[in-house]
């Protein structure tokens, strides 16, 4: 018998007949073969009960493939008919969609973790208590970390940052500079909410555009130097040329004039000449700063820092002969080997070594020191360090200013100048000092 119904129904027509033998034997006082007929009879019962629960537990196993997501099993209900064989088949086709469902949920999830750790823009999610769901690359590289657990952590790499990012309000752009491993960094935060399980998480997009601003402001500098050196040459070259013009035909005609007193002559003269020398001295100025907006293309070639350190300390010796200061290298490997322009990161460096030995001028125990070495980023780390008085607090943001100088005699196009040439070789620079104890400039690769 291969049908559910079939089956049912003859074994409920033999269990009444076998009851009705009972009953009957019963009656007839046959005891012996009436305790064996109610065996018989609780026999039945027993295979009519685990015949029918056969159909539940298909039913019980369906729908803990369901709770428990295990979409591996088929229901075949055995052989208990065409009915329980259609039920089957529609139980496998639900839970063949709800494995499919759960598939290309997966795939989806598995594309926005994709995208998500490979976008450019650091990403943090975390919940309402500071518990960070959520945390992509571009975020840990940018914030030094491996791993965070609860935002408020973030409060030992800056000075309550984690504190600051939970309180960000939403829908609304914020910028904050932080420092991180004596590095500045300045973020442009976006935060926004969203609820998810019953619970209200916060999404904080944190993007470092120091670099942007720098470029903006070098771009806007340059800019301005090239449209005040056009109009300064439009207007002192012909006031040279006119002055030496004059000064020429003066020397020509000034014998006619045997009257004229001899004071007089000679300051007319001497008026040429310091037009004609001030002009002259304007124009060399103005050519002078022309450099700011002309920074060669770099030729990166791959150099050994240890090599390029001796160089600049043989051409360092004759600025430092008669000082009392010590000027010492070390690079870190000894064969560390950095991809730049040797010339052009030889000049910045040799910029920033002339302004240490000045401010150590007045110094009986300076200390000059160039390093080299691997940050836990990767990247290679040059410092100029000296023990010199330190920049003021108050203009240590300016000093990468174009024509900003606190010597009396400097230009103010040095830093600035070396500012474009590190962003030219794909580094970053940055100044930290600590008036009377050291100043310390840093370029990153």
């Amino acid at each position: 018998m291969k049908n559910f119904r079939k089956n049912l129904v003859l074994k409920v027509i033999l269990l009444i007949l076998v009851i009705y033998i009972f009953f009957l034997l019963y009656f007839n006082n046959q005891i012996l073969l009436t305790f064996v007929t109610a065996g018989i009879i609780i026999y039945q019962v027993y295979s009519l009960i685990k015949y029918v629960d056969r159909t539940n537990k298909e039913l019980t196993n369906f729908l803990q493939s369901i709770n428990y997501s295990d979409f591996s099993q088929n229901l075949t209900f055995g052989s208990l008919g065409n009915s329980f064989r259609q039920l089957a088949d529609e139980f496998n086709n639900v839970l063949e969609k709800f494995k499919r469902l759960r598939n290309e949920k997966e795939e989806s999830l598995n594309y926005l973790e994709t995208v998500m750790q490979h976008v450019g823009v650091g990403l943090i999610s975390f919940s309402a208590n500071g518990n960070v769901e959520l945390i992509n690359r571009a975020a840990k590289k940018m914030l030094g970390i491996h791993t965070l657990k609860n935002i408020r952590n973030l409060n030992s790499i800056s000075n309550n940052f984690g504190d600051y990012i939970l309180d960000l309000p939403s829908n609304k752009k914020m910028v904050h500079q932080i420092s991180i491993h004596s590095e500045i960094i300045q973020l442009l935060l976006y935060s926004t909410k969203f609820g998810m399980r019953n619970q209200t998480f916060k999404l904080v997009a944190l993007q470092n555009i120091l670099p942007e601003l720098e470029e903006k402001e070098i771009e806007a500098y340059q800019k301005l130097i090239r449209v005040l050196t056009h109009e300064i040459m439009n207007s002192v070259t012909p006031i040279s040329s006119l002055a030496s013009t004059v000064g020429n035909m003066f020397d020509t005609i000034k014998n006619k004039y045997e009257g004229m007193e001899t004071d007089t002559i000679t300051d007319i003269a001497s008026a040429m000449q310091t037009i004609q020398k001030r002009s002259n001295g304007l124009v060399s100025f103005v050519e002078k700063y022309r450099s700011l907006t002309k920074i060669p293309k770099p030729s990166i070639q791959v150099v050994k820092v240890s090599e390029l350190f001796q160089r600049i300390k043989i051409l360092m010796e004759t600025a430092l002969k008669g000082s009392f200061i010590t000027f010492t290298t070390n690079a870190e490997p000894n064969n560390l080997e950095i991809a730049t322009d040797p010339e052009l990161l030889e000049q910045i460096l040799i910029n920033f070594l002339n302004n240490s030995i000045q401010s150590l001028k007045e110094s009986n125990e300076g200390i000059i020191t160039l390093s080299a070495n691997i940050d836990d980023r990767g990247r290679i780390i040059i410092n100029v360090k000296d023990n010199g008085p330190g920049i003021p607090a108050e203009i240590i943001d300016k000093i990468f200013i174009p024509f900003f100088s606190t010597k009396k005699e400097g230009s103010g196009i040095g830093l600035s100048i070396s500012q474009q040439i590190i962003r030219a070789l794909g580094g970053t620079i940055n100044v930290i000092s600590e008036p009377a104890k050291n100043t310390i400039f840093t370029l990153r690769f």
